[in-house]
């Protein structure tokens, strides 16, 4: 395999700088340099701000507009609508819950899990995951919050270490970009007693800026037994020191309650979950002309209180499963340009996570521990990027990841992006990404394996993007080969199952999208992914499409889409079961005023009957209307 892999990489190598050739000769012939379009500036693929078409990597941004108008409390159904590749579980009208039964388990190219441990998310750049468990926490992840959401797809663990083998989702939160005061609430019901009640307040007065939110969303959802409510808050302030440093903090915390019915065929009662999250962190950032970079500390906790419930006819269990967990880190990086076309980017991570976990018994309130761990990992990178002339790129970067129970590891990439003629680019990518193994995996319950080693993969891709009609036109695609060992698994040893580093993946495929502003009212888009695996994995289904056209004139805004999954695998073991099925959606806004907006969301219109997590059948056709106010 590493043969072919070096093989990929020098007919890539080879492809790009024929691109950068043949675009030179372009250029020479006409003796005129060609215009270049103001392209998107992303922070996740170098962690300081650069022009996305020089990076070798994909990453796709979904905006604050886009956002908004999903008229969606949490953010996972817009990433899986409007991201090629990225595919999120639910199993209701609104909540994800925790431990069993829970949906909100994310993959990027069949890379994830459920829970998801194979890619990160970040919020302004932070690390979001249990401490002990070692998963993001879908319900804490409120669209209220971000200004936008870049999704890094494909292996990322130079840069930000384990976890990111699959990708990164870097939710960028709301910041004041005026002098001003303005507040934005959204009061909204529908469907099975579903209330969504939001308010944010963003100031910017001089050098001084705030964003506070609060939240407020509950539903009944379509089975008995399935309530979900979840509450909020969010600040940040910031300060501008001088034009070249600013200073930043902000906290977060969430609390929601989440009941789980069980699958249809064997149901459970009081089965019941009370999660409180919180999270806290402060920047100091630089940026002048040839350098930047910043110092970020941050902390993450949680308290989660589990009834895991029981079968109708069993007795009640008289214990209830109790954890505390944290995550505190520090991360520095500073990059600069050492000379014409060259930025230099190094950095250093440490964090320290774990936590407690124990069951407490309701007859006598005594407590049995069920583990007390805690682990450190410590990581240096470098990331080189050098413009080989006008027209190519090229990128390389190792990390060296020091992990207390695992050891070291090594971490390469290499990646080069050529721009071609008539705003187009062409990019090619190499990397390693790995995972280290959770304490859940090593410590906790009856699978736990005290010797589990790192996941480890190889993810190779080529990509194609332009920009054409000054920019109104944009399209682009890829191609991608994943193939890696070492996978975690449960399977039985001896008397008893085990989690055994015996899994492997070998992944191919194929994303593409493209949008169109038609006119100033008119616009049209569509995105696709075609996965195929050796080795199947629940949550990651083979066809993925995605049409979607919008209107807005005077006071009206109006979009459709229509959303298709073929081989969504919601079992492989011991009997493979997918999901094929079509949903149609459509939303609507009608402006009252200046202030006031009334809007509308109506989904799977179709009433198509289908289940993402087996055994729980999804809601048929729902409807949730409500008005924002904007003051």
């Amino acid at each position: 395999m590493r043969s072919a892999g070096k093989s990929f990489c020098t007919l890539l190598f080879g492809i790009l700088c024929a691109a950068a050739s043949y675009a030179r000769s372009q250029d020479d012939t006409t003796g005129v340099s060609k215009p270049q379009a103001i392209s998107e500036i992303v922070v996740t693929g170098t962690r300081s701000g650069t022009d996305i078409r020089h990076l070798p990597m994909t990453v796709s941004v979904v905006g604050r507009q886009q956002i908004e108008e999903s008229y969606q409390a949490s953010l996972l159904p817009v990433l899986t609508e409007q991201v090629p590749g990225f595919f999120s579980t639910s199993r209701g009208m609104m909540g994800y819950g925790v431990s069993a039964g829970a949906a909100g388990g994310m993959s990027l190219r069949g890379i994830g899990g459920t829970p998801t441990t194979g890619i990160l998310v970040l919020i302004d750049g932070h690390p979001q995951y249990m401490g002990l468990m070692g998963h993001p926490l879908s319900d804490a992840y409120q669209s209220i919050l971000a200004e936008r959401v870049e999704v890094l797809r494909g292996a990322s663990s130079v840069l930000y270490g384990s976890n990111a083998m699959g990708g990164v989702v870097n939710i960028v939160t709301r910041r004041p970009q005026q002098d001003g005061m303005e507040t934005d609430v959204r009061l909204g019901y529908g469907s099975y007693n579903t209330l969504v009640a939001e308010a944010v307040n963003q100031v910017k007065e001089g050098r001084f800026s705030s964003a506070v939110s609060l939240s407020g969303n509950r539903s009944d959802n379509h089975r008995p037994d399935m309530g979900f409510g979840q509450y909020g808050g969010y600040a940040r302030v910031g300060y501008e020191i001088t034009p070249a440093w600013n200073v930043s903090g902000d906290a977060d915390i969430t609390h929601f309650d989440a009941s789980n019915p069980g699958p249809v065929g064997a149901p459970l009662i009081d089965n019941d979950a009370a999660v409180t999250r919180g999270a806290a962190s402060l920047s100091l950032e630089n940026n002048y002309d040839r350098t930047s970079g910043a110092v970020k500390l941050y902390y993450n906790w949680g308290r989660h209180l589990i009834n895991e419930g029981y079968k109708p006819g069993q007795a009640p269990l008289d214990y209830r499963f109790n954890s505390k967990d944290y995550l505190l880190g520090v991360s520095w990086y500073q990059s600069a340009t050492l000379f014409r076309g060259n930025r230099l980017t190094a950095g250093m991570d440490y964090a320290g996570f774990g936590g407690r976990a124990w069951n407490r018994y309701v007859t006598d309130g005594h407590l049995e521990t069920i583990a007390d761990k805690s682990e450190r990992e410590a990581a240096a990178y470098l990331d080189m990027r050098q413009e080989l002339g006008r027209y190519l790129t090229f990128d390389a970067g190792f990390r060296l990841d020091h992990h207390s129970v695992t050891g070291s590891e090594w971490v390469p990439q290499a990646g080069l992006s050529a721009r071609l003629p008539h705003n187009a680019t062409l990019r090619a990518m190499a990397s390693k990404g790995f995972r280290n193994p959770t304490i859940r995996e090593l410590y906790l319950f009856g699978p736990a394996n005290a010797d589990l080693l790192p996941e480890r993969l190889w993810s190779y891709e080529v990509s194609f993007s332009q920009e054409l009609l000054k920019n109104a036109l944009h399209y682009g695609a890829n191609i991608f080969y994943i193939n890696g060992d070492n996978m975690i698994q449960t399977i039985p040893v001896g008397p008893r199952p085990m989690n055994v580093n015996t899994g492997k993946v070998e992944n191919w495929g194929v994303e593409a999208d493209v949008a169109y502003r038609i006119s100033r009212t008119w616009n049209i888009s569509a995105n696709y992914s075609w996965l195929h695996m050796k080795y199947p994995v629940v949550a990651a289904p083979q066809h993925k499409l995605f049409a979607g056209a919008g209107f807005a004139q005077g006071r009206w805004n109006i979009s459709t889409g229509l959303q298709y999954i073929a081989g969504l695998y919601t079992s492989v073991s011991p009997v493979a079961a997918t999901e094929n099925f079509l949903l149609w959606d459509v939303r609507g806004g009608y402006r009252l005023s200046s202030c006031a907006r009334l809007f509308v969301r109506g989904e799977n219109l179709l009433a198509q009957r289908y289940q993402i997590n087996a055994g729980y059948p999804m809601p048929r056709a729902t409807i949730l209307a409500g008005i924002d106010l904007r003051f």
